[in-house]
């Protein structure tokens, strides 16, 4: 019996290890500093288009702790995670050492000048419609705020954009 309860603390405690790994493989990587910014942002802007969505560029590095952690905040909450998946094309752009991709980064206005990470978000056509500093969405602890984060999305989702909604019949 009491071999029986080590062998189980030991499969329990290399499968806690395994899972944790897994999890940190899965953060690890989020920005890829040899991927070209501009060839990606044309290809998402293309997903967009087709799927009525509108593009949202979070701008890091995986050297941040805030742009790992804002990731790794969005997938744990359903209701953000659903809201990123049903009205954005989410996009990763570099920025390091290695890559700091600054004349895709010009192009969006230089978003950098707020800091890491900084969310672009663009819509259907390409065109940059706002700049968000990410420390407005932040909890002012260790985390991000829930309900700043999902206003954020909702407020520039491609249906708030919508004409129609402001026609001024209210």
């Amino acid at each position: 019996m009491k071999q029986l309860k080590i062998t189980l603390f030991v499969i329990l405690f290399i499968l806690s290890g395994t899972a944790r790994l897994i999890a940190q493989a899965d953060t690890a990587k989020l920005y890829h500093p040899d991927a070209d910014a501009a060839h990606d942002f044309s290809m998402a802007v293309r997903k967009a288009k087709v799927e009525g969505k509108q593009v949202l560029l979070q701008i890091g590095g995986n050297w941040c702790k805030w742009c790992i952690r804002f990731d790794k905040f969005c997938r744990q909450d359903s209701t953000i995670d659903s809201l990123l998946k049903a009205g954005f094309v989410t996009l990763h752009i570099n920025t390091s050492k290695e890559n700091r991709n600054l004349p895709f980064l010009a192009t969006l206005g230089y978003p950098q000048r707020f800091g890491f990470p900084v969310f672009v978000i663009a819509d259907s056509s390409g065109m940059r419609l706002h700049t968000q500093n990410s420390w407005y969405l932040e909890d002012g602890k260790e985390s991000y705020d829930a309900g700043k984060v999902i206003s954020f999305l909702k407020d520039w989702s491609a249906a708030a954009l919508r004409p129609e909604n402001y026609s001024g019949k209210e």
